[in-house]
């Protein structure tokens, strides 16, 4: 398996570290469980936030996952590249949810844009 792969399995898994901040700073128990949704929307601060950046790594995993696949179906394009784009990616994603909790919104954008460019990268490694 590349990394390129392995790192869509981090990008898979990433947004529950976003999750693991909202849901078990402070209080919690089993009213999470019981109505989560209800819970995550009602927090505020940091804690919200973290949310939030959970919610957009799941908005933008399959865009990062199609974009991998296609990399590595395209015909003469280089894995060292395809890895290097994807590590690109999701240490953009983590800094993109630090940014997001820490409520850094001009840096959190440039990240963004950045991980938005490695997925453009990819699918150009591909043409």
């Amino acid at each position: 398996m590349t990394i390129a792969f392995w790192c869509v399995l981090v990008a898979a898994f990433l947004p529950y570290a976003f999750t693991g901040f909202a849901k078990f700073q402070g209080d919690f128990g089993p009213k999470q469980n019981h109505a989560p949704r209800d819970f995550l929307d009602n927090l505020q601060g940091a804690r919200k936030r973290a949310h939030w950046a959970q919610l957009n790594s799941f908005e933008v995993n399959p865009a990062f996952f199609a974009a991998v696949i296609v990399a590595h179906l395209a015909a003469g394009a280089e894995q060292a590249t395809i890895d290097y784009l994807a590590i690109g990616f999701v240490v953009s994603r983590v800094l993109f949810g630090i940014a997001y909790i820490a409520d850094q919104g001009l840096i959190r954008t440039l990240i963004w844009a950045t991980g938005m460019g490695c997925i453009a990268a990819l699918f150009l490694t591909a043409a």
